[in-house]
């Protein structure tokens, strides 16, 4: 979707062109006078996301003066122009080493004033494909052929024929060597009169910025130099220009499932769990209005029906100097693929300048225990599990933001299309849409794509994560342990791509891609079912003649109408006091449902007085302590054990038959 703000500063652009063109062929037959030099610039440095591997720098223009008029009928000499960054350049290949980088001369298809009709601005587009000068024959020689003016005056434009005006070759690929984009074989015809200029604007360069950042957000700069040389060198001013500002993003966070607090849920091993609960709302926030992009800018004709934002064929990005907050470029229209001009390679499949997908948000999840499910909202949600799912936003254009699941990180968009969700369900009265992501050796992964965004505003994008199981504590299922989760932006390797290749350009790696900045969170923990229970006193002193006898009951087997299931395990003693035993815990065998474990203190702790605390691994335990002398002839007595709060694990409510801490 386009930036009105950056509408109106692409306008502003074109306006001051529209000046340069006239200058370009006006004010004829005063001479030259002055050596031919240019000036570099980038009018509008962008925002470029410091996780961002393929990131679109600004249009660096040069606007050239000066120089001699051109012999006619003889070829127009040729310069190689070196644009270099301190970092390498990842603009897509399409064919060996040429990339997707443009050089535009003149300003084609623009639509801005040209005195000669067809020419300059008003020229179409006509590319070269196999590099210009890098490759044996080229694109075939460029000319300068007179036109005449009215009143008599002659002005030089450029041709593809030596002896008539035909359309000249006016888009030039680059040639991606590291960190360096260049343009060889590009044909100088040297504006010679008074006052005009020729235009080359380089465009489609992408550059590796994750890793770059520094300082305050924003003010971190990507710096970009050129050089021309070649059969004639040519002086650039300004030669070192500012091709974006670089900062993070991208903040992440995870929240519970209202939406008030940190994540982190525990859960009950013994409780099965329904999935309509909500575990968490995973949530990707922008550090800057148009860190979240369409594939190409989207149409006033909205996204009703579907989602022309993710369209292969852009409409509005085929016009020099156009900004777009968008993930793609300048197109180069398939179109332009069949020009007359000698040496034109036709077997470019990937129309140049256009992104793979939109901004794509992934939560991967690790560490998840075997036997938990794991589901996700499709679309984000207003802010936390229990909101229905969102609708596309309809027509006309709209800056609401939308986002929705898609099957794979770095699968391509159709034309038109998002690939397709995983099957979806429903919970909370189906309102809320979901769909199960496949738990793998504990991993799991979750891809949204953004396919409609305000980049005007800074925005945050929530998603629902949900979770299932079946209790089986007596198998120990799920197993205890913490579930985590990663946010960042995809794809990320390891997944289709390794770092060291993703950081370089390439012909099959998806674009956009980024570097993977995030940390884990835990997301929830799945804790045992356990019961701690204090016996205050109990005692076996030596010459005291005293013993205490300790039952500990698993009364998990009780009446369905209070909601327990069967479990067992062992119970964990720690004495405190008198004569401990030196190793703790002393540790009981496994205490089966419906069955009573006992024991005498004089057998699990000889001689020892004080007191102690069971931590039995089943929810439901009670405790029973009988101290006498021995035989019970002449003093006893009994209480029941304490049962304490251990801060993880709910045992009742204030309407259950027991509450915690009694």
């Amino acid at each position: 979707m386009a930036d009105f703000r950056k509408w109106i500063t692409a306008f502003a652009v074109l306006a001051m062109f529209a000046g340069l063109a006239s200058a370009q062929i006006g004010n004829p037959g005063t001479g030259g006078g002055t050596p031919l030099q240019c000036q570099a610039t980038v009018t509008a440095p962008p925002q470029l996301r410091g996780e961002s591997l393929t990131e679109l720098i600004g249009d660096i223009v040069l606007t050239c003066s000066g120089g001699l008029a051109a012999t006619p009928g003889v070829a127009l000499p040729t310069v190689n122009i070196t644009i270099s960054l301190a970092t390498n350049v990842t603009s897509r290949l399409l064919s060996g080493q040429l990339s997707e980088a443009l050089l535009l001369i003149d300003e084609p298809g623009s639509g801005l004033p040209a005195v000669i009709p067809g020419s300059g601005p008003a020229a179409p587009q006509n590319p070269c494909l196999n590099g210009g000068g890098a490759v044996p024959g080229g694109c075939g020689s460029q000319y300068a052929i007179t036109q005449t003016l009215a009143g008599g005056s002659t002005i030089q434009v450029m041709s593809s024929s030596a002896t008539s005006v035909t359309n000249p070759v006016n888009i030039y690929l680059g040639t991606a060597a590291g960190n360096q984009m260049v343009f060889n074989g590009i044909p100088v015809l040297a504006p010679a009169t008074t006052g005009a200029v020729r235009v080359y604007r380089i465009t489609n360069v992408r550059a590796n910025v994750a890793n770059l950042t520094a300082g305050l957000a924003g003010t971190t700069p990507l710096n970009a130099s050129i050089a021309i040389s070649g059969n004639q060198s040519i002086p650039v001013s300004n030669s070192f220009v500012t091709a974006g500002y670089i900062q993070n993003g991208l903040s992440t966070g995870l929240r519970n499932a209202a939406n008030t607090g940190g994540g982190n849920p525990n859960l009950n091993q013994c409780n099965t769990l329904n999935v309509a609960g909500g575990v968490g709302v995973v949530q990707f926030t922008e550090n800057f209005a148009t860190a979240f992009k369409t594939r190409v800018a989207t149409t006033v004709n909205g996204i009703a029906t579907s989602y022309n934002g993710q369209s292969s064929v852009p409409t509005l990005q085929n016009i020099p100097g156009q900004v777009q907050a968008s993930e793609s470029g300048f197109f180069l229209n398939a179109s332009s693929f069949t020009s007359t001009v000698g040496g034109i390679v036709t077997s470019v499949t990937q129309f140049a300048g256009v992104a793979d997908y939109g901004t794509r948000l992934k939560a991967v999840f690790n560490n998840v225990p075997a036997g938990v499910r794991l589901f996700v909202s499709v679309t984000n949600l207003v802010n936390n599990t229990s909101n229905a799912t969102l609708t596309a936003p309809a027509s006309p254009q709209n800056t609401s933001s939308y986002a929705v699941l898609v099957s794979g990180e770095a699968t391509p968009d159709g034309n038109g299309t998002v690939p397709a969700v995983l099957p979806s369900t429903s919970v909370n009265s189906s309102t809320t849409g979901i769909a199960e992501i496949t738990v793998t050796g504990g991993s799991a992964t979750a891809v949204w794509e953004v396919v409609n965004t305000n980049p005007a505003a800074n925005e945050t994008l929530n998603f629902g994560v949900y979770s299932a199981y079946t209790a089986n504590p007596g198998s120990n299922s799920p197993p205890p342990g913490t579930a985590t989760v990663n946010l960042s932006y995809a794809p990320t390797p390891p997944g289709p791509f390794s770092a060291a290749a993703g950081a370089a350009a390439s012909a099959t790696l998806p674009i956009p891609r980024f570097a993977d900045t995030s940390t884990a969170r835990n997301l929830l923990t799945i804790v045992i079912c356990q019961t701690y229970l204090l016996f205050p006193f109990l005692t076996n002193a030596s010459g005291l003649g005293f013993d205490t006898g300790i039952a500990i009951a698993n009364t998990s087997t009780d009446p369905s109408t209070i909601g327990t299931s069967p479990q067992n395990g062992t119970c964990d003693m720690f004495y405190y006091g008198s004569s401990a035993p030196a190793t703790l815990p002393v540790t009981t065998a496994n205490i089966p449902t419906g069955t009573v474990y006992t024991t005498l203190v004089s057998t699990a702790a000889p001689g020892f007085t004080g007191y102690m605390i069971a931590r039995c691994n089943f929810q439901w335990a009670h405790g029973f302590a009988f101290i006498s002398d021995i035989g019970a002839r002449n003093l006893a007595m009994g209480y029941l054990a304490l049962v304490l709060n251990n801060g993880t694990i709910t045992r009742g409510n204030a309407t259950a038959a027991e509450s915690l801490g009694n």
